[in-house]
């Protein structure tokens, strides 16, 4: 079978060298493991700034780099294994294993424990922090300043409910290949939320179609995935959809019917496919 470009860090004339023996290149190299160290940036097709968005990473996230050129990083995201180019600045060597996750949908830092102090961010749901002390109401991550309590949850405490995650980005403007709270796409929507419960979620709607187990348009329920060629929702109950879509510009609650109508009239045809997730 075919390596997917996606999802494979190998070109002609470099690759991983954990894929030496299974794809050919003219060299392989290994990585080196970074973090993110701005609260978002994008992972470009192409090494520069003008190139396409095709996902995105957060704060304190790893990105595996295979090379450096003109300011960026091409590598692969170790949270979704989606490969790309990355703004080399944005990135750091120091590989400090996170501790919590910031669980409000946006939040601040602060240069010091002081809600006054000059703040940084914002920082989005998701994003990876290393907790090192606590002063008050304020924690002090690593390499991020001083970021509140209350907007922090530690790896592990999930959330049982992906919809209830979801929600919080309702309004959100829709934007291609983003997954943070500032702009986000119809597969960046339901990775976030899948990502908050505890479960891991590839990036792309043709990947996320693989997910749980097909179930029938008239047994659909809260949590279950509706997929059309090149996009997905979530239903937040038997009869509304929530999507980051592009009708839109931004994550909305829309009727089912309504949805498949329209969608049909523009030419994207039915839904192709209904699934759910068994429990975890």
């Amino acid at each position: 079978m075919r390596a997917d470009p996606r999802l494979t860090p190998a070109r002609p004339d470099l690759a991983s060298d954990a894929l030496e023996g299974l794809v050919r290149a003219e060299r392989f190299e290994a990585t080196t493991a970074m973090r993110l160290v701005i609260p978002a940036a994008a992972v470009r097709a192409a090494p520069s700034v003008d190139a396409e968005q095709v996902d995105q990473l957060l704060f304190g996230e790893r990105f595996d780099v295979l090379e450096m050129e003109d300011g960026f990083a091409w590598g692969q995201a170790s949270r979704d294994g989606y490969v790309g180019w990355v703004e080399a600045a944005a990135l750091s060597a120091r590989d400090l294993t996170p501790t919590h996750r910031v669980s409000a949908l946006r939040t601040f830092s602060y240069l010091e424990p002081s809600i006054k102090a000059p703040s940084r961010g914002p920082f989005s749901l998701g994003a990876l922090v290393t907790a090192a002390e606590t002063a008050g109401s304020l924690t002090r991550v690593e390499g991020g300043g001083w970021i509140p309590v209350a907007h922090l949850a530690a790896i592990g405490a999930d959330f049982a409910d992906p919809v209830e995650t979801a929600l919080k980005f309702l309004g959100t403007p829709y934007l291609w290949g983003g997954r943070d709270s500032l702009g986000i796409d119809c597969s960046g929507l339901v990775q976030q939320a899948l990502y908050a419960a505890g479960r891991a979620c590839p990036r792309d709607t043709d990947m996320q179609a693989a997910l749980g187990e097909a179930v029938a348009r008239e047994t659909l329920t809260r949590g279950d995935l509706v997929f059309w060629r090149g996009h997905v929702g979530m239903m937040l109950d038997a009869e509304r959809l929530l999507h980051a879509n592009a009708h839109h510009m931004a994550v909305a609650i829309e009727a089912l019917a309504e949805a498949v109508a329209r969608i049909g009239a523009a030419g994207s045809g039915a839904p192709t496919g209904f699934r759910r997730f068994s429990s975890p």
